[in-house]
């Protein structure tokens, strides 16, 4: 099988738990307006690999994952190459290599439900905490990826919720204890992470002469994340 690559990161140590091999896939059919990845968006993108081909340079970094550490998929949106991600976790699980999904969790079918079963960590991206903002930024409900969550949890699959904090959209304490409200609801989540937005992906808008949504928003300050974590119950906070 195989699939379209974006880029590899060797040693990775924010995707997932310990020191982690991330693969990043092309394609995305979400248009999030803080997005800092617009160049994995086009769908012919990338280069094309065979699974076996991207799991034998994984496995050379093997020596560095430690006991907690192992490989991520990221994209992009890992979801819609789906079939490939299978096989490759597949592999990797063959060798006792611990897998990692990011994802935003927008889909969910039988070939989801296959991956979900080859996958250790779901590194689910909760882009907003309620219905209402995730219509108008992302364009989906926000039930779609509910659904996801509850067959992961369905599956006894380890959660980590992951939400951007911009300024003037999700930055109150409100959202904040919505998200935590959400990740209670759910004992598969053993934790939650804000993600400051951050503008060093503007060049890369330019670059491919796109508008940046949310360019004329201000970064979120390491105080504010701070903040807002303290209405996180601390068994979810990293």
């Amino acid at each position: 099988m195989r699939g379209r690559i974006h880029s590899i990161q060797s040693l990775g140590t924010v995707d997932g738990p310990g020191v982690r091999s991330v693969v990043f896939l092309q394609g995305c059919a979400l248009r999030c307006p803080y997005c800092h990845n617009p160049d994995t968006w086009d769908t012919g993108g990338g280069t094309l690999r065979e699974a076996g081909d991207v799991f034998a340079q994984l496995l050379r970094f093997r020596p560095y994952f430690g006991a907690e550490g192992g490989v991520t998929v990221s994209g992009g949106e890992p979801l819609l190459q789906v079939d490939f991600v299978t096989e490759l976790f597949t592999l990797c699980r063959a060798e006792g290599i611990s897998t990692a999904l990011d994802t935003s969790g927008v889909r969910l079918d039988d070939a989801a439900k296959r991956l979900l079963a080859v996958t250790d960590i779901v590194l689910l991206d909760i882009k907003y905490s309620d219905d209402a903002k995730y219509r108008r930024y992302i364009g989906v409900p926000l039930e779609t990826v509910l659904a996801f969550l509850r067959e992961a949890q369905r599956q006894d699959k380890r959660v980590v919720l992951r939400q951007v904090v911009t300024p003037g959209v999700n930055d109150t304490p409100e959202d904040a204890r919505a998200l935590a409200e959400l990740a209670m609801a759910f004992p598969a989540v053993y934790r939650v992470e804000l993600l400051p937005f951050r503008k060093l992906c503007a060049e890369k808008y330019a670059a491919l002469g796109l508008e940046f949504p949310f360019g004329d928003r201000e970064e979120a300050k390491q105080e504010t994340i701070d903040a807002l974590y303290a209405y996180v119950p601390k068994r979810l906070r990293p």
